[in-house]
């Protein structure tokens, strides 16, 4: 068998609360109540791995700004290069 074939079918629009109506009420608080579900799945991270998130960031932020510093010189030295008039 199908696993579609086992699967109840999907509600109707009106089935669904909210949907429907045309009471913007309504529709705010499914919102609401969707809102509070996500937060309840949010999983605040301990101190330690606070400390380590962090650091990684700061690492990760020297280490691009090293980067473009770097390619920056690079194109600069390699432009002066290309477009200055040589001393003759």
């Amino acid at each position: 068998m199908n696993s579609s074939q086992n699967a109840p079918s999907t509600p109707s629009g009106a089935d669904v609360p909210g949907s429907g109506s045309k009471n913007p009420f309504l529709a705010i608080g499914l919102f609401i109540r969707q809102v509070i579900a996500e937060l309840r799945k949010v999983v605040v991270p301990t101190r330690r791995e606070l400390v380590l998130y962090s650091i990684t960031v700061l690492l990760f932020v020297v280490f691009m700004i090293l980067l473009i510093f770097g390619l920056d010189a690079a194109f600069s030295w390699l432009s002066r290069i290309a477009f200055t008039v040589p001393d003759v």
